[in-house]
Parts: structure tokens; sequence; C-alpha cells
């Protein structure tokens, strides 16, 4: 079995898609209207046609998941997100964790928590791998 997709729902599918890239460089796969297809797997459904499918509400600022990005260069980043032109709301601006990683947390425009970081070098030594 394989993973392919996470499905986030979106109130306004047009204003995810440009948040997603011309923040994140995600481009568009497949369009079906209310149901878009993004580079790295990441899939935004419409609020509206969610609830159709499911047959419930839907709600946001869960805060029980978030999609984590990596940046090779976060300084960059840091000053996309101040020259983007749109309020971005944080959870927590960026921090530096135990090891030095920098980090930041912000939200979507639908309050889904994404989590962005310096990347991580791996090595033989982490989690005892070898």
């Amino acid at each position: 079995m394989k993973l392919k997709n996470i499905l986030i729902v979106v109130s306004d599918i047009e204003c995810s898609k440009a948040f997603y890239h011309d923040l994140f460089g995600l481009d568009v796969i497949r369009d079906f209207g209310e149901n878009v297809i993004l580079t790295e797997g990441l899939v935004l459904q419409e609020k509206k046609s969610w609830e159709n499918l499911i047959g419930k509400e839907s709600g946001s600022r869960g805060h029980d998941m978030e999609l984590y990005f990596e940046e090779q260069n976060l300084d960059v980043f840091l000053e996309k997100l101040e020259a983007c032109g749109k309020p971005i709301e944080y959870l927590a601006k960026c921090t530096l964790q135990e090891g030095g990683r920098r980090v930041l947390r912000l939200y979507d425009p639908d309050g889904h928590v994404i989590e962005v970081g310096e990347a991580v070098k791996y090595n033989d030594s982490i989690a005892g791998c070898k």
C-alpha cells in the first residue's frame, strides 16, 4: 500500500491555490473545479463539496495536524512571507529548536497549521540508523 495524497478542506479554492503556489511553489497537476491536486501530493477540496460528499459539516483550526515543509534556505522563505502582500497569521514565529534548527508555524487561509523548518541533514547516527 502507498499513501498517495493528503486532502485538506478549504473555503475558497482559488485563494488556497494561490497561497500554496505563491508561498510554497506548489503547482496544479489536475483541476476538477471543487477538487484540485497540487504537486507534492496536496489536494484541496472545496468545503461545500466535501460536506456534501460526507454528509457532515466540517470545521477548522483543530490544531490536531499540520502540513510540514522543509526549506533549504529559511531566510529566503522568511523574506518571501514578509513580501507576499498578504496577511500571514503565525502560530509561532521563527524559533530555534534543540540542535540549532529553525522552524516556524503559520496558518493557511483556512486555519490549517503549516510548519516550515530548515532542511534536516540526515546521517547514519540519527535515531540509531545503520
